[in-house]
């Protein structure tokens, strides 16, 4: 290693005074134009100093709040570091938020500054500026046209202010960095409000230190390490990456967008990647529907898969696996299975999974084919991770064991309870809040789990999301969900019964798969309407529906459903900026339909 490696006790503030001494020749990697541009970590820091600087000259004091609404970029990891830098307390909002959404979490944050990716963002500000007073700079990290707004500041003009003050005070931002604590609150993290309004999470260097400085040793992860991040930083998985980075060392390529991971993927060739299960299941879909619409390459795909299966099988049961076995594996990844894997990168160990629970029938196909996928678990309160699976240990269907200093147990009920430093300091001005998920130390998740033998913990599913039958028997929506979603037909599902004799589905289906279906079979459809109605449309979920309820207890079988014309959106209030469903505004907003299926 060529540089002093910060220790559990450093913050993230005095980890950047590291920046200047690091050799490796690139921190970052983002996209102009159409190439690559690299900075180096003194190139990185100056960049930080001098935006932390210019939020000095703004008059931004210790524990002041400001805001961060961008897509995730370069500017925004900046933005981060040179806030904290300066002892202000970063308020992440997403940047597909509501305006409403926008309102709420500036004024209970009392944000004094707010920085916005470009005009598109700006016109949301617009819409609430008038009912947040607290506010008193806007910060454009991409040049505004029109100039003409006094609170409006450009990115480059707030550096070169920075610069200024720097050339009065050299050390001004450093002895801020250096001054830090590790108690210190670093960020509030609003929830995604699945129920009620968003609480603010206070995450202190404490929890941040914590779980970077726990969790990603134990990958391996080290400065030679490359990944591409491409998670809203409003998430908190996706700020960990950003910390780890800047904590650890390794280089961090920032994706041009959710819709170009594919190719960024091939042009950076990460070494680990850090997702939610979205991506691997529309990766998932997308390779299902090639197969399908060839029966040659469907036939040699099957043979493949089977290959690889038995492969992980052999893996995870710990078992030698025959060189005539190993023999055909290489030949079934030569013909097949390396086109999966490649479309990752030639680089990639492992990625890792959280967010959200994935499917084990996913995790083991990509496994089948070369890429190894480990699952974690946490919350946003719990500063992301406490278990995951390991490129040493994991098991398809658990999130791994506990990390570092992290102890859990099961309360009577099957809550998952854990105590922990990586546990939140608090919800924000919401003392009551923090009680209700605090006892003795122990923080309630809120999710229904078993510890199985060996230490790995399994989650069955949300206590809240819980349904209960007529008939007394509790189903876990979530698991049935995750299973219908295997189907690269279906988009999305929302499982409904509480208090019912049976269970129902809402479904979505994806239009691109099911048009180009049509299209095979010289269906001359009118409208969407029409051609989700078709009897051969039905009969593949029917039979979808089928195979699922094979894999399930008869008390949470479904028994009916309903395709809907349109799909859930976060404008439509029935997502979290996270994609995940609002399950009391969905069962409420689709109240008739659900009714519909027990008429």
């Amino acid at each position: 290693m060529n540089r002093k490696t910060p220790t559990p006790n450093t913050t993230l503030g005095q980890s950047l005074l590291t920046f200047k001494n690091r050799r490796a020749p690139k921190a970052v990697m983002f996209k102009r134009g159409d190439a690559w541009v690299s900075k180096n970590w003194p190139e990185y820091y100056n960049d930080i100093e001098a935006l932390g600087a210019g939020l000095l000259s703004l008059g931004v004091k210790p524990k002041e709040r400001v805001a961060i609404m961008a897509n995730t970029r370069y500017e925004w990891s900046v933005a981060d570091h040179a806030a904290m830098g300066v002892h202000a307390i970063v308020i992440s909002i997403y940047q597909n938020n509501t305006a409403a959404d926008v309102e709420y979490i500036l004024n209970n944050s009392e944000s004094r500054v707010l920085i916005l990716e470009n005009e598109s963002l700006l016109r949301v500000w617009n819409e609430v500026r008038e009912k947040c007073p607290s506010v008193e700079h806007i910060i454009l990290m991409e040049t505004p046209r029109n100039h003409t707004d006094k609170m409006v500041h450009s990115w480059g003009e707030l550096i070169q202010q920075g610069q200024e003050l720097l050339k009065k005070n050299p050390t001004a931002f450093a002895d801020l960095c250096g001054a830090q604590r590790v108690s210190d609150t670093a960020t509030l993290l609003y929830t995604s409000g699945t129920t009620g309004l968003p609480k603010g999470v206070v995450i202190t260097h404490t929890q941040i230190i914590s779980e970077i400085s726990e969790a990603f040793p134990i990958f391996g992860v080290d400065e030679t390490d490359v990944s591409l991040s491409f998670l809203p930083y409003a998430h908190i998985l996706g700020r960990i990456e950003h910390w780890a980075h800047a904590y650890m060392g390794y280089t961090m390529a920032y994706a041009e967008s959710v819709e170009k991971i594919r190719g960024n993927l091939t042009e950076i060739e990460p070494t680990f990647l850090i997702s939610v299960p979205r991506i691997f299941e529309k990766v998932y879909s997308a390779i299902s529907t090639q197969i399908d619409a060839s029966p040659v390459k469907k036939k040699l795909f099957t043979w493949a898969m089977g290959i690889g299966r038995r492969i992980t099988e052999l893996k995870l049961t710990h078992q030698t696996i025959p060189l005539e076995t190993l023999a055909t594996y290489e030949l079934a990844r030569k013909l097949v299975l390396n086109k999966i894997s490649l479309a990752f990168g030639r680089r990639l160990r492992f990625a890792i999974s959280g967010g959200a629970p994935l499917a084990a029938d996913i995790s083991t196909f990509f496994h089948s084919a070369g890429v190894l996928i480990l699952e974690g678990y946490g919350l946003t309160e719990t500063t992301a991770a406490i278990t995951v699976n390991t490129p040493f240990n994991y098991k398809f269907g658990s999130v791994g064991r506990p990390i570092g200093d992290v102890e859990l147990k099961i309360a009577e009920d099957g809550e998952i309870l854990v105590r922990s430093n990586k546990v939140m300091k608090e919800y924000y001005k919401n003392p009551q809040a923090t009680a209700e998920v605090m006892t003795d130390g122990w923080f309630h998740t809120g999710d229904i789990g078993q510890i199985l033998q060996g230490g790995d913990l399994k989650i069955t599913d949300r206590k809240k999301d819980l349904i209960k039958t007529a008939g007394g028997k509790y189903v876990a929506p979530q698991k049935i969900e995750g299973l219908l979603k295997l189907s690269p037909m279906i988009t999305q599902a929302l499982i409904a019964g509480d208090q019912k004799k049976y269970i129902v589905a809402l479904l979505t289906i994806d239009p691109i798969y099911v048009q180009a279906l049509a299209k095979e079979r010289g269906d001359d459809f009118k409208n969407w309407t029409e051609l989700v109605t078709r009897p051969w449309v039905q009969d593949m979920v029917r039979d979808h529906i089928a195979e699922t309820n094979a894999d399930l207890a008869s008390y949470e079988s479904i028994k009916r459903y309903l395709i809907l014309p349109v799909e859930f959106t976060i404008e439509g209030g029935e997502l979290t900026p996270s994609l995940k469903l609002k399950r009391k505004v969905l069962t409420q907003r689709f109240e008739k339909e659900i009714d519909s299926l027990y008429n």
